[in-house]
């Protein structure tokens, strides 16, 4: 059910009604951009798993949840949902969607095997050029895991402790971009963590492990480094929004701000729990995959020594009856 009053994400004059956590479920509206990417990436790998059933060829059902309801139904969540209509009013609210859309989302993408599934399906044009473009420098460099990880700690400090969110605040199209950075930025980041497609960047699991573990600290240092901040990051926007209809209810800019920085921290800290356990799930797999290959080459060493044995006696026993 839509909320009448919200129909205008990013005008700030807006007369939303008091935030609460039901908002977040009632408080939807139709975001152009948001809802045109969801349509069409879910739909495009739709078309791709119905092209592979059609020929006869099966798709793990678990790769089309990760990527069709949980990833891209997270992204449309977060950008579309109350999450989306309060992103400018509350910054801890823009922080719970930061959060969505630079971990959640991402990790769901990955684990969803797209690229593997375009090799699966695409034409053979299409295809050869899409193997030119895992192939080449640029994905090299851009699934370069120290590089990938800088990005990925350094994009939120870029954002919160320079005038890029402030603009974001003011105009739309900087607003959805934000959006989308998050997404692309963390999917960088994941893609050769979590990720199954053939990628360049792909590490050992040790590695993987490690790259998470060292995006904790970063996180909880910027958590708390906007909680103990007594300038508003917003500029003077969320001051502005106390001036109108929304001033009876909005709490104060700094104590939002604290909760937001309090959200990162934590919020981090879960979110790395999971990614923990889905490694864990990977490496277990990985470990398991390749003791069966492993016995099977066993087995198949064995069974050429018994045939060679075999063929050796028969040679011996037709030598003794000549």
């Amino acid at each position: 059910m839509l909320i009448p009053a919200v129909v205008t994400v990013l005008d700030t004059g807006a007369d939303l009604p008091r935030f609460t956590f039901g908002t977040v479920l009632t408080g939807w509206s139709l975001q152009p951009v948001a809802f045109v990417l969801t349509v069409w990436v879910a739909g495009l790998y739709l078309w791709g798993v119905v092209t592979l059933h059609r020929r006869g060829d099966r798709w793990p059902v678990g790769r089309t949840i990760a990527f069709v309801p949980i990833g891209m139904g997270l992204f449309y969540f977060a950008t579309a949902s109350g999450l989306g209509t309060y992103d400018d009013t509350l910054i801890s609210v823009h922080m719970v969607q930061h959060m969505i859309l630079s971990m959640l989302v991402p990790m769901s993408l990955a684990l969803g095997a797209p690229v593997t599934l375009a090799l699966r399906t695409l034409p053979a044009g299409p295809r050869r050029w899409l193997l030119v473009v895992l192939h080449s420098r640029v994905a090299r460099v851009l699934t370069f895991p120290p590089l990938t990880f800088l990005l990925y700690v350094i994009s939120p400090w870029a954002l919160y402790f320079s005038g890029w969110y402030p603009a974001t605040l003011d105009s739309t199209y900087l607003h959805e971009m934000m959006h989308i950075h998050l997404v692309l930025v963390g999917c960088l980041f994941f893609w050769p963590i979590v990720g199954v497609d053939p990628l360049p960047g792909k590490v050992g699991y040790p590695f993987r492990m490690l790259l998470v573990v060292l995006t904790l600290p970063f996180h909880a240092f910027l958590g708390v480094t906007i909680m103990a901040e007594e300038d508003i990051i917003g500029g003077d926007h969320y001051a502005n929004l106390h001036d109108g209809p929304m001033g009876s209810w909005l709490p104060a800019p700094i104590d939002d701000q604290h909760l937001a920085g309090g959200i990162l921290w934590g919020s981090g800290d879960l979110i790395a729990l999971v990614l923990f356990g889905v490694l864990f799930v990977q490496w277990v797999r990985q470990s398991m995959q390749e003791a069966k290959r492993e016995d099977r080459r066993l087995d198949l060493l064995e069974a050429r020594e018994r045939a060679e044995q075999e063929r050796a006696a028969s040679a011996r026993t037709a030598d003794g009856d000549r």
